[in-house]
């Protein structure tokens, strides 16, 4: 997570978004920066405990932007990136298993230390389930993302690739697919509004 006082934003970094893309370029802008363990704030840690410490002691309410990417996409990500890890070493390898059983793992429980993601719908809302952010962008309008950014912050910004996973084939069943959309309906839903609005939905009232 970063603020940015003098533009009035706080960026929320939900994992496997692109957000180290962003945070590298957007930095040494930055007046506060969340890293490490730290870097994933969710939007109810931040309107709960972060929000009113800005408020109190910065005289800032800055706008909340994050990034939303396909549920699926999302998890094929998690999945790629945890395949690099040694099945020895980490228990949170998906070395050797097919994506069909990570998926699974992640939407049943109990939960293996390899499914412990959690969600990007818990990330974005609070208890009741309202979308704690102002400005929600889709992972995949990239121009429309880096135009937001350079008109607050008066500069042309453009995000390096960064982070990136190895590829590797990750096919999904029918079967295993619905009973993820089952699983994780609420997410799948805010997702098709964010397409429905091309991309960039305002939850929250600036």
């Amino acid at each position: 997570m970063q603020v940015y006082l003098k533009q009035n934003l706080a960026f929320l970094a939900v994992p496997k978004t692109g957000t180290t893309a962003i945070e590298t370029r957007l930095k040494r802008h930055a007046d506060i920066v969340f890293a490490n363990s730290r870097k994933h704030v969710n939007a109810a840690q931040f309107h709960n405990r972060v929000a009113p410490f800005l408020a109190r002691f910065c005289g800032a309410r800055p706008e909340r932007v994050a990034v939303m990417r396909d549920p699926v996409e999302q998890l094929r990500s998690w999945y790629r990136y945890r395949a690099r890890l040694s099945p020895r070493e980490h228990a949170e390898s998906t070395s050797g298993m097919s994506f069909d059983d990570f998926v699974l793992a992640v939407i049943r429980t109990p939960k293996l230390p390899l499914a412990a993601i959690g969600s990007q719908y818990a990330f974005l809302t609070l208890r009741d389930r309202t979308v704690a952010v102002h400005h929600l962008f889709d992972y995949d309008e990239h121009e429309r993302i880096a135009d937001f950014f350079s008109d607050r912050f008066g500069e042309e910004v453009a995000f390096p690739i960064r982070n990136v996973s190895p590829f590797k084939l990750t096919p999904l069943s029918p079967e295993v697919e619905q009973e993820l959309r089952q699983a994780r309906a609420a997410e799948f839903a805010l997702f098709a509004d964010l397409k429905a609005a091309g991309g960039y939905l305002r939850p929250m009232a600036v």
